[in-house]
């Protein structure tokens, strides 16, 4: 199983980050010791003073795929989750800075917290609210329909370059809102209004 990353998938987040605006699906890539699950607690590495949560649609892939053909794209997944890229940006911004990979930043151990999953019958992947509450407090508050590219164009994107296979996950990209986490913070996540995680920081 692999976790495939779409960043900068809405103007806003790419606006607050200072970002340019992508012309075709920024991808990226954590190992599937990235996951957390469960609402398992996250604990705070020591190697990063500003991890930023960032809450995401997550797709899960349901059979292997390759070229994949947006218009067909929608036969390769039956079900979505919430989840969060945890971005540690600091490094993030000292290896843009430098012109290398964002790995350290984005792949280490549990930055990719996922929810259950729920099967995509019962939602509008075109119009779907999601949001992410810190101590009770909403800090993002997104919908699909501001994507830049929707899931479809996304999985045809991917498919060309890497092979889906069943189980693979797709986090589809974040809204504007991110935020740095402290330790004894607790993060909750709604797609519509059912409560999808709640974790805390340790």
């Amino acid at each position: 199983m692999k976790i495939v990353c779409i960043g900068r998938n809405y103007l806003e987040h790419a606006k607050e980050l200072g970002n340019e605006v992508p012309a075709t699906p920024l991808i990226f890539i954590k190992p599937d010791s990235a996951v957390l699950r469960n609402n398992d607690d996250f604990y705070h590495p020591a190697f990063s003073n500003e991890i930023h949560y960032e809450v995401e649609l997550i797709i899960k892939i349901n059979k292997v795929g390759k070229n994949i053909q947006a218009k067909f794209a929608n036969k390769y997944y039956d079900e979505i989750a919430l989840g969060i890229d945890f971005t540690a940006r600091d490094i993030q911004s000292e290896c843009k800075a430098k012109g290398l990979p964002w790995e350290r930043a984005k792949a280490f151990d549990h930055s990719a917290v996922t929810s259950k999953f729920l099967s995509k019958k019962d939602y509008d992947l075109n119009q779907l609210n999601f949001s992410l509450t810190k101590n009770g407090e909403k800090v993002q508050d997104g919908n699909t329909s501001l994507m830049i590219f929707n899931v479809d164009q996304i999985i045809e994107n991917i498919s060309q370059f890497l092979t889906l296979k069943k189980g693979d996950l797709i986090f589809t990209g974040t809204p504007e809102g991110v935020g740095k986490i402290e330790i004894g913070d607790q993060l909750e996540g709604f797609i519509e209004d059912k409560k999808m995680f709640s974790f805390n920081i340790k």
